[in-house]
């Protein structure tokens, strides 16, 4: 096999670091799940071991989708893993009614949590999080909001 196909099938795997459904992580117990990943340009550079997706980049799997203006993934060709993931440019991550929008983020395998920075916005129906950044954990489903602000809209049952 070809190391640039060796490459792009390494960013296939892209979203398995990434959460899903309630933001938990995307790998499934039996398996990683298949991603499709579209973007205007693809560059992928073996010697450094990343492959940077430029343009309008779209990750999807059966339940998550990430926008991204470009999106580059480091990882290890030794062992087929990513390391990780930094999106950049109008992010959106998109699950069910959940979505966190934000200027970047950078997801890191070794710590199993993403970071989104730059005016990070968290949306779930019609309450919404903001804050100077948003740090989810994905193993804990757990998230850290720091200098964070909450609108929680309470609905009254009709009767």
């Amino acid at each position: 096999m070809s190391k640039p196909l060796l490459i792009l099938l390494s960013a296939l795997t892209i979203l398995s670091a990434y959460p899903r459904g309630s933001f938990s992580a995307l790998e499934d117990k039996a398996g990683k799940k298949p991603v499709v990943i579209t973007s205007q340009t693809l560059t992928a550079d073996s010697k450094n071991n990343t492959a940077v997706f430029e343009g309008s980049v779209i990750a999807k799997t059966e339940d998550i989708t990430i926008y991204s203006d470009k999106m580059t993934v480091f990882y290890d060709n030794s062992e087929s893993k990513i390391k990780q993931i930094e999106a950049t440019g109008n992010v959106k991550v998109h699950s069910k009614e959940r979505a966190i929008f934000s200027d970047e983020a950078i997801y890191m395998d070794n710590e199993k949590k993403i970071i989104f920075r730059g005016n990070p916005k968290a949306v779930e129906g019609e309450n919404v999080i903001t804050g100077k950044q948003i740090i989810f954990f994905i193993n804990e489903d757990r998230a850290v909001v720091e200098g964070s602000r909450v609108i929680l809209q309470n609905r009254q049952k009709a009767q």
